[in-house]
């Protein structure tokens, strides 16, 4: 993503995310069901997640790997009665289709299938949400665990499937998120904004991603990074046993042996992502996101473990820098 700058209608959807309530549109993004038999196996052995222990009405994000432990896409999974859902970013939708179906072997029974255009998605962020979501029948769902998930029947009379509402908006904020057929797309989004939520644009989600550091796919999450250096902890399972990329990650954490980590960064001015990070004459990183907001420049980049952390002085290109904590990721090891 190259850097944007954010106009007054971005500025006020932040600002409802931070403190009332945005909803952001997220349909373009990627929507692949997993279903037969064997579905909650297969995907425990392809990603780096726990998914035998769930249960239905339960999610969790997950991360897929290479073999060597470097990232493919980070993912959000709901697991339903009879199927699993994935949320993927937009660009790894048909990649990831592609990666899965190479490890459907024989004698599987898991069923891929593309259900992004018959779907939606909608992202609810911010304190406010729980009203809407209250509002729109689903209160239920309301102080649930992350990726909890139920459906309510659609609005409309004789459409397929429900609405489902999911723990989660996607963001380090509190939030929801919603997945529905597209035949209520529009009925849905009029409701919510008529609740009183303030509509979001992609490039001021973007802006948002960068300020709350939620890696993205081919500029945080590339092949050059592994889910530790990226501080995407919580989506890995150390104690579940075998899967792709297993012992790379395994033995990073056994030793604690990540070199470099994710952080945000305060800037002086816009910086094109893929800049050298330096410390005087010392190449310490390198900046992969930027974005401009009221608040001045943000970015995110990976730094050399051994350079330090939060406020450390750092040059990118022609723009000064800090390195601040971001909310989304963490840099600890479990305990």
């Amino acid at each position: 993503m190259s850097t944007s700058a954010i106009d007054a209608k971005d500025t006020a959807a932040i600002q409802a995310a931070q403190t009332t309530v945005a909803v952001c549109d997220r349909s373009h993004w990627g929507r692949i069901k997993v279903s037969d038999d064997d579905r909650l196996r297969f995907l425990h052995n392809q990603s780096t997640n726990d998914f035998q222990t769930l249960k239905p009405g339960q999610g969790c994000d997950t991360v897929f790997v290479t073999s060597t432990g470097r990232t493919i896409d980070l993912v959000t999974s709901y697991v339903m009665e009879d199927a699993v859902l994935l949320l993927v970013s937009p660009n790894r939708r048909e990649f990831l289709m592609q990666w899965l179906d190479r490890y459907i072997f024989f004698a599987d029974k898991v069923q891929l299938t593309d259900i992004t255009d018959e779907t939606a998605t909608f992202s609810l962020i911010g304190p406010g949400s729980d009203a809407i979501v209250e509002k729109l029948g689903a209160g239920t769902i309301i102080d649930q665990p992350y990726g909890n998930h139920l459906s309510i029947p659609s609005v409309n009379e004789g459409d397929k499937g429900g609405v489902i509402f999911a723990v989660g908006s996607g963001l380090a904020s509190p939030g929801y998120t919603l997945i529905l057929p597209a035949s209520v797309k529009e009925t849905i989004w009029n409701k919510i904004v008529e609740l009183g939520a303030v509509p979001m644009s992609d490039r001021a989600w973007e802006a948002l991603r960068i300020i709350q550091g939620r890696p993205a796919s081919e500029q945080e999450l590339t092949d050059d990074y592994n889910p530790l250096e990226a501080g995407l902890w919580q989506t890995i399972s150390f104690n579940k046993g075998c899967y792709i990329g297993q012992e790379t990650i395994a033995r990073l954490n056994t030793y604690k042996g990540v070199k470099q980590h994710l952080w945000g960064i305060r800037l002086s001015a816009l910086v094109e992502p893929g800049t050298t990070i330096t410390v005087g004459d010392e190449k310490i990183g390198k900046l992969t996101s930027c974005t401009e907001t009221t608040e001045g420049y943000h970015g995110l980049g990976y730094i050399r473990t051994k350079a330090g952390g939060a406020g450390l002085q750092v040059q990118v290109g022609e723009a000064t820098g800090e390195i601040v904590e971001v909310p989304y990721v963490s840099h600890e090891y479990p305990q």
